[in-house]
């Protein structure tokens, strides 16, 4: 893990349309997305109905992998999604095996 004093925060950068997981303010993760319609065209506008968007990618620098980071910034963006009202196309392998260790999240699924 990290230590205790280390200052993690994971923020949603929608104009890169990536989360990114900063460490003591040095950026070592992104989890890229794609904002979708639910007939798999892109969001172009705030319309009625439940946005999907697909999180495509969770990237971790090397040399912080292995310290539970990747699961913590999942973890939060899932959080993001549920508290705007997302659906999430978990493209990403990563997040695909995080939502089967921690299925309190299933609820946000869509299929791929």
């Amino acid at each position: 893990m990290f230590t205790d004093k280390a200052t993690v925060e994971v923020t949603n950068n929608a104009g890169q349309s990536r989360f990114e997981l900063w460490l003591n303010g040095e950026i070592v993760g992104i989890l890229g997305y794609w904002d979708m319609e639910a007939d798999g065209r892109p969001v172009r506008s705030k319309r009625a109905g439940t946005p999907i968007v697909s999180f495509q990618h969770t990237v971790i620098v090397e040399d912080f992998g292995h310290r539970g980071l990747a699961a913590l910034m999942v973890g939060r963006a899932l959080d993001t999604a549920r508290e705007n009202g997302w659906k999430v196309r978990p493209v990403c392998t990563y997040l695909q095996r995080f939502v089967v260790a921690n299925p309190e999240y299933r609820d946000l699924l869509v299929p791929v």
